[in-house]
């Protein structure tokens, strides 16, 4: 912090001393003592306040419940019956059979949940991914939305 030695700190109280006197000193350190402390609460709940935004992405224990299994639809064209779905814009073929159909997805454990085409998607492996058919379903496992892409269903 400060580096200074008991000579300079008496020095110090001595010139304080003659400056504002017997009377005066006390008061004033009392009110050195109450700004120091608001100073180190105000910071301290900055820090705080700052480390729990920042956490947004940290793990937190959240149950998933297993899906259940759903049947695949049934393709109506026949254009659909050859090729199978329609894959996603920007994938390879290798990629396509991959793709789950839902449109919302998070990384386990975590507290957002964001759309396919979120910045943040590319930074969750596959094996962290939980998908999710809707912005209801991740909200019923206690997620909020990514500020980023900030996912919403059109009615």
């Amino acid at each position: 912090m400060l580096d200074i030695g008991l000579q300079e700190l008496l020095l110090i109280l001595v010139i304080a001393l003659l400056v504002f006197g017997p009377k005066r000193l006390p008061e004033l350190g009392r009110a050195v003592g109450r700004a120091m402390r608001e100073f180190r609460r105000a910071s301290d709940e900055f820090r705080s306040t700052l480390e729990t935004n920042l956490q947004l992405n940290e793990p937190e224990p959240v149950s998933y419940a297993p899906e259940p299994a759903v049947a695949e639809p049934q393709p109506t064209t026949p254009v659909e019956a050859t090729t199978g779905p329609s894959p996603e814009p920007g994938l390879n073929p290798s990629e396509e059979a991959s793709v789950p159909a839902e449109r919302y997805l998070a990384q386990r454990d975590a507290r957002l949940f964001h759309t396919r085409e979120c910045s943040w998607v590319g930074r969750i492996s596959e094996p962290e991914r939980v998908y999710f058919k809707g912005v209801a379903q991740a909200r019923e496992q206690g997620l909020a939305p990514c500020p980023v892409c900030e996912p919403f269903e059109s009615e």
